[in-house]
């Protein structure tokens, strides 16, 4: 059931934006009642915030599994997270795109991903703490950016070339 609803919520998010994910519309999508939902999270926000740890579960495990077939230590972190960010399937890309879409207007979901990039740095310091390696995942973040403002959908931006290029620079 906690599945289901975060399942819901995600997509909710994903199709009209976080502000959309009310108790009453993941419930009403969910198939239960709002005291069903309330049985799992506490409120809205505690509803958001899992969804939002799901997301960055997700990306962590995928992130991990990128790390780990990787043989060059050094930028491996950074070679992943160019991969991540550069190759999401369309309804990853639309709920992550909702999530770092209210970057600006949820302060709790900025604190959420920044603490956890900080994590994550702090994890891969010795392997992806230079400068350099930083302006390619910042590059990737433009890159991901660009595709979700339908610039890769106009051919204006060469994906695949671009990602070959990032992941080229932390060599």
């Amino acid at each position: 059931m906690r599945r289901a609803l975060l399942d819901c919520a995600t997509a909710i998010a994903a199709s009209e934006g976080v502000v959309a994910v009310t108790v009453a519309g993941v419930s009403a999508a969910a198939g239960v009642t709002k005291g069903a939902l309330f049985h799992h999270f506490a409120n809205k926000q505690a509803l958001v915030d899992a969804m939002v740890d799901e997301l960055m579960r997700e990306l962590d495990i995928a992130l991990d599994v990128l790390i780990a077939a990787d043989e060059v230590p050094r930028g491996s972190f950074t070679r992943a997270y160019v991969q991540a960010a550069l190759t999401m399937d369309d309804a990853t890309t639309r709920a992550w795109s909702a999530l770092l879409g209210s970057l600006t207007t949820e302060t709790d979901i900025a604190a959420r991903w920044h603490a956890w990039l900080a994590r994550r740095l702090v994890r891969h310091a010795e392997t992806d703490a230079e400068a350099s390696l930083n302006i390619v995942r910042l590059a990737a973040d433009g890159a991901w950016f660009g595709c979700l403002s339908g610039q890769a959908a106009s051919h204006i931006l060469d994906l695949p070339a671009i990602k070959a290029r990032l992941i080229e620079m932390t060599f």
